[in-house]
């Protein structure tokens, strides 16, 4: 019998945890001999696993390599680089798919026998171009690893048309899209109670501008309510927003719930709201999680002026856009809520719920990974 194609899939993320690494896991289980490397426990469904040990950073702190143009060497003094080099030393693997950017230097110097695929989840040269000192200082580390070993993957994807084609405009690669489209999952549209029940489930980070969100339902009308779940990513900013809405009865914060039952938690309520000022580069040319785990929750959405979710907002009719991105304009779209019109979004989110499942996005990557591999080595399909 033919052994399998030896697959390592590469993420600076607790993968267990991480949905967008977890479908590649999910992809090719089964059809590859599976190797990951990232932190935390093995995922579901891989032959090995190297973990990471959770205090190994995954971005640059050399300051002196920074800031002497040293670039090679701030990537080498990342402790997640170290620790990875130790873990794999030695490996044989036909194929890597490295995720994130940061993860491609060590891919590569791994050779693998037919190549590397780079799985770019972000714009990475403006990931937080809405801070100076960003900009200034590791802006030019990351637009030099792009010029340097973008060039070399053998193929790329990333999560939306406004960053790949800032890849191509900028570095001259081509990138094919494949978004964070959420697993489809059965399910109907709800019938909206007494009260419309509005949600917003975020990473809990000052560039988001979640107070926004607080503002807007300050003149929210009677039986409208929203519930915010949010990660502690920056626990003092978290503790702002509490106290922001601690004179909002409206606004109730709950606790994070497992990626595995979001869909489930957000199916109890009417409308989500994805609503993401463009703070930096990639919020404003987001297709975020959320987007697509409200259509498989069956709920409308309302979402601010962002190109990416209002065409597909137009083509599928699951919510409405914002005329700007101010608590103003959230507020006003908030005051015209009837359940009529809420119910048409939902029912249209039930028609679009198969077509924007991530089911409708893994042949990219399926096809990305076998073409790298020579035909007499192809994994079972």
């Amino acid at each position: 019998m033919t052994a399998l194609p030896r697959l390592l899939i590469i993420s600076f993320s607790p993968i267990r945890s991480d949905p967008r690494v977890l479908k590649q896991v999910g992809l090719f289980s089964g059809k590859y001999h599976l190797i990951t490397c990232g932190y935390g426990a093995a995922p579901d469904g891989v032959d090995e696993h190297f973990a990471l040990s959770p205090d190994a950073v995954g971005w640059p702190s050399d300051r002196i390599g920074l800031l002497g143009h040293r670039y090679r060497r701030a990537y080498d003094q990342m402790s997640a680089v170290q620790e990875a080099r130790k873990l794999l030393a030695g490996l044989s693997v036909d194929v890597i798919l490295a995720n994130d950017l940061n993860t491609l230097p060590l891919a590569l110097e791994l050779e693998p026998k037919y190549g590397v695929h780079s799985d770019l989840h972000e714009f990475a040269p403006k990931e937080k171009d809405d801070d100076p000192k960003w900009r200034m200082f590791v802006a030019p580390y990351m637009r030099w690893l792009c010029r340097t070993y973008l060039p070399r993957a053998r193929s790329l994807t990333t999560v939306a048309p406004g960053i790949a084609a800032q890849y191509t405009k900028d570095f001259g690669v081509a990138a094919d899209v494949v978004t964070n489209a959420a697993p489809f999952a059965e399910g109907a549209p709800r019938p909206v109670g007494e009260t419309i029940r509005l949600i917003h489930s975020a990473a809990g980070q000052r560039y988001r501008k979640l107070e926004n969100l607080i503002e807007a339902m300050r003149s929210a009308p009677s039986g409208v309510e929203l519930d915010m779940i949010v990660m502690p990513n920056e626990p003092d900013y978290v503790a702002e927003l509490k106290q922001a809405a601690a004179d909002v009865p409206a606004v109730k914060f709950r606790d994070p719930v497992p990626y595995a039952e979001l869909v489930q938690t957000l199916s109890g309520y009417d409308v989500s709201l994805v609503f993401l000022p463009p703070t930096n580069f990639n919020m404003e040319n987001a297709l975020p999680n959320k987007f697509f785990e409200a259509v498989q929750a069956r709920l409308g959405v309302i979402v601010g002026p962002s190109p990416s979710m209002v065409e597909i907002v137009k083509q599928y009719g699951f919510g409405t856009v914002t005329p700007d991105f101010s608590p103003t304009a959230l507020a006003r779209t908030i005051q015209s809520l009837n359940p009529e019109q809420i119910m048409e979004w939902k029912r249209a989110a039930d028609s679009a719920a198969r077509p924007l499942a991530a089911e409708s996005q893994l042949g990219i990557w399926e096809a990305a990974i076998r073409a790298l591999l020579p035909a007499s080595d192809s994994a079972v399909s």
